[in-house]
């Protein structure tokens, strides 16, 4: 959800988050708002924000513990600081709202667009704000095989279709393979690729549903429908908890070649409600094996079958 601030000839937005009765208490205090105006910066520590506000980090912990409880922060990461454990904090919001009425519709604001997220990008997308790294494979020669991405210049097109569902400019959230560091792999992550040229979907690549079969010369393989697919332009995409981080997600686009992830992204642009509603043998899987087709005979792929 988002507020609007219009003036002159400027939309801005902000994501907004609503707090019930229970949580409101958490918020009351200035100090806790403080800490919040810290942390909407960067994820910081206890400690690390006693130090900014010059007070004694018992109080710190005293709301950090209260806002974590009403899920207004959550933890984005821990690391070791001075030989002990320290958990950095993140606000779970831009802003927060109490609503006393029901939402009505304004007709007023139908032309300025909202959160129409399909539950499919969820928590992707959450807000009208993108909450992911998108990493794709390096174009430089890596991984075992010494090998070059071309999938990432999909890549642009995925962006500007995620783009269409965002209110808001997002930050730098794409990386390459060879320069994802550990911390990364605890977000949500939309993974561009197959193992050949990212080496992070070769981590995913035995959690998967759909996968490539390294002693079958990478073919895809679904444990869905235990078939296996050969086509140099067929790809797949899956939606999948995150192996790292239980309480992430990861999206996983790629094709056995550069040709099948390019069908992956043609069946986001033109087919994505299809491709959102689950796997045809199981629609609980939130995966689908897509088929590239050259229909107007050029020798590039323009449209997709989906095979799963």
């Amino acid at each position: 959800m988002f507020i609007i601030k219009k003036s002159k000839n400027k939309i801005n937005s902000l994501s907004v988050r609503e707090i019930k009765d229970d949580q409101i208490k958490s918020l009351s205090s200035r100090l806790a708002r403080e800490i919040l105006r810290i942390i909407s910066i960067k994820p910081s520590y206890p400690k690390e924000i006693a130090k900014k506000l010059k007070i004694h980090e018992q109080k710190i912990y005293y709301h950090i513990r209260n806002l974590e409880k009403s899920k207004v922060i959550e933890i984005v990461k821990k690391e070791t600081v001075r030989g002990a454990i320290a958990n950095f904090y993140k606000i779970n919001s831009s802003a927060f709202f109490i609503k006393f009425e029901e939402f009505k519709e304004n007709a007023n604001l139908s032309n300025i667009g909202g959160d129409n997220t399909n539950k499919f990008l969820e928590p992707f997308i959450e807000q009208g704000k993108l909450n992911a790294k998108i990493i794709v494979g390096s174009p430089d020669p890596h991984g075992p095989e010494k090998a070059r991405s071309r999938d990432g210049y999909y890549g642009i097109d995925l962006a500007l279709f995620l783009g269409s569902f965002l209110n808001y400019h997002p930050d730098l959230n794409v990386k390459l393979d060879t320069e994802t560091i550990t911390e990364d792999l605890s977000e949500n992550l939309i993974i561009l690729g197959g193992p050949i040229i990212n080496t992070i979907a070769g981590k995913i690549n035995n959690s998967s549903p759909i996968k490539f079969n390294e002693k079958d010369n990478w073919n895809i393989i679904s444990k869905i429908s235990n078939k296996t697919y050969y086509s140099d332009e067929t790809g797949f995409l899956v939606k999948m908890k995150n192996p790292f981080n239980k309480k992430k997600y990861i999206l996983w686009i790629a094709g056995k070649r550069s040709a099948g992830t390019r069908s992956v992204i043609i069946s986001f642009l033109k087919y994505f409600k299809e491709i959102s509603k689950g796997n045809i043998n199981d629609n609980k899987i939130d995966a689908k094996v897509i088929e590239g087709l050259d229909l107007n005979s050029d020798g590039i792929v323009d449209d997709i079958e989906i095979l799963e």
